[in-house]
């Protein structure tokens, strides 16, 4: 009995600040937790046509939590979402890493704060027994193969070199140039569609920004976040300064918005909390869904 009570407590106080967001966002608000797994794919969908059928909202956003996963399932998550909705938010509370990122660069908007973290992009792969980071793999590969030109290479390293799947290295390539395709459709079709003039570069400030100017920059930004080099960790956490400096992305800052963070933060610290207790590997919030 008093485990039920806890939980229709928690269940009724998250759907209070729930409905204070749906309002502040004027949209439909969904939370999403865990990694982005095939598995995934249908509970998200029935998820979204439920929340739908019960709304005629334009506008969904998305808070995320996630460590990643598979690139072809955040693919098929946009699908769903863009089927359903003309405008897409995210709200980035902690962090959503590499696919997690790849997915929030789908978004027409994305919030976060000074403590908030997207990551570098490095799409994972099933190998056959665990699912593998794909950039990090060819980057290892191409070490090898570099000391195999200079003939600097071990006899162990050619060992390794040798033993190779050369179908699994085609399917690494495969997701790497997947993920640069994605990133540079999505940024330019929904992150980019406001970006009018140029408001930057001082030889260019004030004049249109160019189609192929946008897809240049959607190409520089998905080169440089699957860059290993440049972050050295698939974990490396990327907060909006280096959002907006290195990569120059807009990114909507809530930061010194106190009644937005405090919003923001109440419901997604009790949500995350509480999944905490129960250990859930995935969890999905709505209105109607808990």
């Amino acid at each position: 009995m008093a485990i039920n009570i806890f939980d229709n407590t928690i269940k009724e106080t998250l759907a209070a600040r729930l409905d204070a967001l749906e309002k502040h966002f004027q949209s439909d608000v969904v939370f999403y937790y865990g990694e982005m797994h095939p598995s995934c794919q249908k509970i998200f969908r029935d998820f979204i046509e439920k929340l739908k059928d019960d709304n005629k909202q334009e506008t969904l956003t998305i808070f995320i939590n996630t460590p990643g996963g598979s690139v072809e399932v955040v693919e098929k998550m946009v699908d769903i979402v863009r089927y359903h909705y003309k405008r897409l938010n995210f709200v980035v509370p902690d962090y959503a890493m590499s696919a997690g990122t790849i997915f929030c660069m789908s978004g027409d908007k994305i919030f976060m704060d000074y403590s908030s973290s997207l990551g570098p992009i490095d799409p994972q792969v099933f190998n056959g027994k665990e699912y593998v980071p794909a950039m990090g793999y060819l980057d290892q590969v191409e070490k090898l193969l570099a000391k195999a030109k200079d003939n600097t290479i071990t006899q162990a390293e050619f060992l390794i070199l040798q033993s190779l799947d050369l179908a699994m290295l085609s399917r690494y390539e495969q997701a790497k140039n997947l993920t640069i395709t994605l990133l540079k459709k999505w940024l330019v079709e929904y992150k980019f569609k406001d970006w009018k003039t140029h408001a930057t570069n001082d030889q260019k400030k004030d004049k249109l920004v160019t189609v192929p100017e946008k897809q240049q920059r959607a190409e520089e930004i998905a080169k440089l976040l699957g860059d290993n080099k440049y972050w050295h960790s698939h974990g490396r956490m990327i907060g909006i300064d280096m959002l907006r400096t290195v990569l120059k992305l807009k990114i909507e800052d809530y930061s010194k918005d106190i009644n937005l963070r405090n919003l923001i933060r109440q419901y997604n610290d009790l949500m995350v909390e509480y999944i905490g207790k129960t250990n859930f590997p995935l969890f999905l919030h709505s209105r109607n869904y808990f």
